[in-house]
């Protein structure tokens, strides 16, 4: 089958794990001998970031990427993001969307057409992905006036104080057009797809879990002279790090490794740096990010605002590590529930108790940690997420094959 992905983000111009599982899922269909092409913004990833250094051309996986560069730039990927439409990328994406597919899947589409995109193109099945809640909130984590979860929506003021200009597209029935185009949605958790129900969306909803990328075989924990935790992802307000620098300032006889990017990276970094016990690597390549995986005691996920899902929680139980996550966590602290493979915590004394829980005894992290490390093997390995995929596009077919003989 021929597939399309359509996201903003792709690596090596990406943030976060929306774009690490488009790729996974991407090179995976092709491994399988689909067909497979990527259209994603260069210019998004340029209007926060600069051009990476040493990057000469596309990796030869198989995978056929087609970069967004426009003569304007950050004002093509601005217009998108505020019209909700194609906008001055209509042109490029009309030609690149021109043959038809088996399958179009849309994935994180704000700043290369928003809902506009979801018309165009030929295609006998098409998916929406919820990495983000961007279909039902203008700062795309539900983290309200920069400072807190959202609780009770109040779009137009949030986006003023979040320094976003109002989408007034958010303020018509727009979203609800263009969704109708879509065959179905998938949600990473039940928790994503309830909290867009709730929201309005009335598309059909299918819960497929993220899969890790990791191929990799849980070795027994290794006693080092000094326990380590870990945290992996962007270094933001609404991640939680600040918590965490807090509260492992506090405890200097454990190491904590903070891995990733971010807004609050250079801040922390100064604030933190008269405690060597705290380190702050920015990001890691994968062989070095899978070594501090399988050394820490455990991962810690912060979250503040709610998380679509935990990709990391996964990552860190192929490697048979348990997770500390916040209880308020939305998808992240769902995966922990699902397979006992952790820790759920509330406030500064439950993350320090849980830091001090695991670490001081070996034989419950032992055992936090091959639940973790089975709950991968029985719900989040690629094997288990293409089958299930691959059967949603067979019976979504089935569906419509069936409709038109009737």
């Amino acid at each position: 089958m021929r597939f399309c992905m359509a996201t903003t983000f792709y690596p090596p111009f990406s943030y976060g794990g929306d774009a690490t599982y488009v790729r996974a899922l991407s090179r995976a269909l092709v491994a399988r001998g689909h067909e497979v092409d990527v259209i994603a913004s260069t210019d998004a990833y340029l209007l926060r970031s600069p051009y990476p250094d040493g990057i000469l051309a596309e990796e030869d996986d198989g995978v056929r990427v087609h970069r967004l560069r426009h003569t304007f730039g950050d004002f093509a990927a601005l217009v998108s993001q505020q019209s909700g439409r194609t906008g001055l990328y209509a042109g490029t994406l009309a030609r690149l969307l021109a043959e038809p597919y088996d399958v179009l899947h849309y994935h994180n589409v704000s700043l290369i057409g928003g809902p506009g995109i979801l018309s165009m193109g030929r295609a006998r099945v098409r998916l929406y992905s919820l990495h983000e809640h961007w279909l039902v909130c203008p700062t795309h984590i539900l983290w309200k006036n920069r400072k807190e979860a959202c609780e009770r929506p109040a779009c137009f003021s949030c986006s003023l104080r979040s320094k976003l200009p109002p989408q007034l597209w958010r303020h018509t029935g727009f979203r609800d057009r263009q969704l109708a185009y879509v065959d179905k949605l998938l949600s990473p958790s039940e928790f994503t797809a309830e909290r867009h129900r709730a929201d309005g969306v009335t598309r059909p909803i299918r819960v497929l879990p993220l899969f890790s990328a990791l191929d990799q075989t849980a070795q027994p924990k290794m006693v080092h002279c000094r326990p380590s935790v870990l945290f992996v992802g962007r270094i933001t307000s609404s991640k939680g790090v600040e918590q965490l620098s807090r509260v492992a300032a506090t405890l200097p006889e454990i190491d904590c490794l903070i891995v990733g990017d971010g807004d609050l990276l250079a801040t922390l970094a100064q604030k933190y740096a008269k405690y060597p016990h705290i380190r702050f690597t920015g990001p890691l390549p994968q062989p070095a990010l899978i070594a501090e995986y399988s050394r820490a005691s455990a991962l810690i996920v912060p979250s503040v605002a709610p998380e679509t899902f935990g990709l990391t929680i996964v990552e860190a139980a192929a490697c048979g590590t348990p997770s500390i996550v916040a209880a308020a966590s939305g998808g992240a602290a769902e995966i922990v529930t699902a397979t006992g493979g952790g820790v759920l915590y509330e406030g500064d004394d439950g993350l320090a108790g849980a830091i001090r829980r695991l670490v001081d005894d070996h034989n419950l992290c032992s055992r936090l940690g091959g639940l973790a490390r089975r709950g991968y093997e029985d719900r989040y390995t690629q094997q288990r997420h293409i089958a299930s995929y691959l059967h949603e596009v067979d019976s979504i077919l089935e569906q419509k094959a069936s409709c038109a003989q009737s």
